[in-house]
């Protein structure tokens, strides 16, 4: 099976292979206007905590326990209708997550499009 998710920064221009846009940071990215964005979705609510990103901080060697302690949290109750709602999306189309962060693959995005993806295959 394909992936389903995708990520990239928001300040990339899109693609037609983009499907469904789903930024995925619980702050809106600097310097980019909501029509720039052309944005399908703002989805706030499957962002880490607003604790776990101060504490990350996008230090390097905080990713590994950084992706740990997002994944916890995207098992528990708060993240759940959120996570549904984005693998209701996949199931219609590609979704690409957006986020403005710099080192994209050590980003919630990434390890969110991990995740889902695994999950889909492993049917979790």
């Amino acid at each position: 099976m394909p992936a389903r998710f995708s990520y990239r920064r928001i300040y990339e221009s899109t693609s037609p292979h983009d499907g469904k846009r789903v930024l995925v940071d619980r702050l809106w990215p600097r310097g980019v206007s909501k029509e720039r964005a052309h944005l399908d979705e703002w989805l706030r609510d499957v962002a880490p905590s607003t604790d776990l990103r101060h504490w990350y901080h996008h230090d390097p060697e905080r990713f590994p326990e950084f992706r740990d302690r997002y994944l916890a949290e995207l098992e528990d109750v708060a993240h759940r209708p959120a996570v549904k709602h984005l693998r209701d999306l996949a199931a219609q189309d590609k979704v690409t997550l957006l986020t403005a962060t710099k080192d994209l693959d050590r980003s919630e995005a990434a390890v969110l499009a991990r995740w889902l993806d695994e999950a889909a295959t492993t049917n979790r």
